[in-house]
């Protein structure tokens, strides 16, 4: 490790932290994966699948926005404050973002303009705009399709963080964030690629920690200026492209029945009904109706988190699949 960031909360309580979703978040940095694919082999069937709609795209522009390190201007990277952000408010906020950040943001990724991209020199106001132009296509071709799979996964991380919490404590959740993140002594610390070294407060601000496909460790803005902001691999991003079509453990499926016997098999970590509609290869309706029968029979819990219904097995679910396996 080369370099360290460090946030020192203001209150060393979960007042000072807050979980938030950011689809532009998701949408900058998955620029990486056009870079190096190799090193986001998770992600290889997302590309693999959006190939044809990315070769229509201002690939120029596109992969100008990112440098041999992988970095990504934080002007792309908002802090997010809700776990429910829309994408199109977050375009609306990147179309307005002040030229001078533009241009900051822009020279921190690529310093020398004698070999910044062509994509991104001349008018900073015509640059922001091609930009802008650009990830908006972007996100109708090759991520609004695949967007509420993509939410299903980070929405079941932040309730899996906050069951951590309530559990084991707000060390134990940051020590589990990554290998690169830890809480000490009111002061959480983030271990850095880049050649960088700051510590700042949080006070007024809070911290925000951001759930993400697109990285392998934790990432923060290279800014001091910047907001407190963390962003760490998400739970179960390698299951994302994964289809679950094995059969059921035989003596289960013959106490509840087949479907519910996979459902039930698959929800060691929470989901929602989309998500696992997608994964075992049937309708979202007839999953919630296998669903809902299950939770009032006290086999799952299930917990509202934003716009979805995540759910995971209870205590008896677990006991259930065990002795069923």
């Amino acid at each position: 490790m080369v370099g360290w960031i460090e946030y020192e909360l203001a209150g060393a309580d979960l007042g000072e932290v807050r979980f938030a979703l950011s689809p532009m978040n998701e949408l900058a940095l998955s620029l990486r994966t056009w870079r190096e694919p190799g090193r986001y082999p998770l992600q290889l069937p997302w590309l693999q699948l959006t190939q044809d709609a990315r070769a229509s795209l201002d690939g120029e522009m596109l992969l100008a926005l990112t440098n041999d390190n992988l970095w990504t201007p934080d002007f792309l990277t908002p802090r997010p404050w809700s776990p429910l952000t829309r994408f199109d408010d977050e375009l609306a906020a990147l179309a307005a973002t002040p030229l001078d950040v533009v241009r900051d943001d822009i020279a921190e990724v690529h310093p020398d303009p004698a070999l910044r991209p062509a994509a991104l020199q001349g008018r900073r106001d015509r640059v922001l705009r091609r930009i802008t132009s650009a990830l908006s296509a972007y996100w109708t071709a090759c991520f609004e399709p695949w967007w509420p799979r993509m939410r299903a996964v980070l929405e079941a991380d932040i309730v899996f963080r906050g069951r951590t919490i309530a559990r084991d404590g707000l060390a134990a959740m940051f020590a589990d964030l990554s290998p690169r993140i830890r809480l000490v002594d009111g002061v959480v610390r983030c271990e850095m690629t880049s050649k960088i070294g700051f510590r700042r407060s949080t006070a007024g601000e809070g911290l925000t920690l951001a759930p993400t496909l697109f990285t392998r460790n934790a990432t923060a803005p290279i800014s001091a200026e910047e907001a407190p902001l963390i962003l760490y691999g998400a739970r179960g991003a390698g299951t994302l492209w994964e289809s679950d079509r094995s059969p059921a453990p035989h003596a289960l499926a013959g106490l509840i029945g087949e479907p519910r016997a996979r459902l039930l098999a698959v929800l060691d970590s929470p989901a929602s009904s989309t998500e696992l509609a997608i994964r075992l290869g049937v309708t979202t309706s007839a999953v919630n109706q296998h669903l809902r029968a299950m939770r009032d029979a006290g086999l799952l819990s299930a917990a509202r988190h934003g716009r979805s219904v995540l759910y995971l097995r209870s205590g008896l679910g677990d006991e259930l699949v065990r002795v069923g396996a």
